[in-house]
């Protein structure tokens, strides 16, 4: 059976940091590219982040390049994502996932070719 498990959400101000991790099991986690999205219930979702299986190639959605990073480590199966300069906007539901394939595509922010989904993490950015 596939899991994938996100912790690390909470409430902050805004200008600080988080790091959001994801652990699985049950898949060969080096097959599957992995991605984070975010989604706030008056918003649809849209992707943050997506690391193909090496880690080698990355992308980010524009709004938060240059302050999140997201890294893996095939050996512990996980991924994570950290989150500098939080702002309000950022506030959200972040659900880690695992795409059906080992990279990222061009349209892998609309979340179609992920086929594993975390319940979420919850980050919550106010003053």
């Amino acid at each position: 059976q596939v899991e994938v498990v996100e912790s690390g959400g909470g409430s902050v101000q805004p200008g600080t940091s988080l790091t959001l991790s994801c652990i699985t099991s049950g898949l060969s986690f080096d097959d599957h590219a992995m991605g984070w999205f975010r989604q706030d219930p008056e918003k649809q979702r849209e992707g943050v982040a997506c690391i193909n299986w090496s880690g080698q190639r990355i992308a980010y959605d524009d709004s938060v390049k240059g302050r999140f990073t997201i890294s893996r480590d095939n050996a512990k199966s996980t991924v994570t994502l950290k989150m500098n300069s939080l702002k309000a906007a950022d506030t959200a539901m972040y659900h880690c996932a695992a795409a059906r394939y080992e990279d990222c595509s061009g349209s892998w922010f609309r979340g179609y070719n992920f086929g594993r989904w975390g319940q979420g993490a919850r980050v919550a950015v106010s003053s």
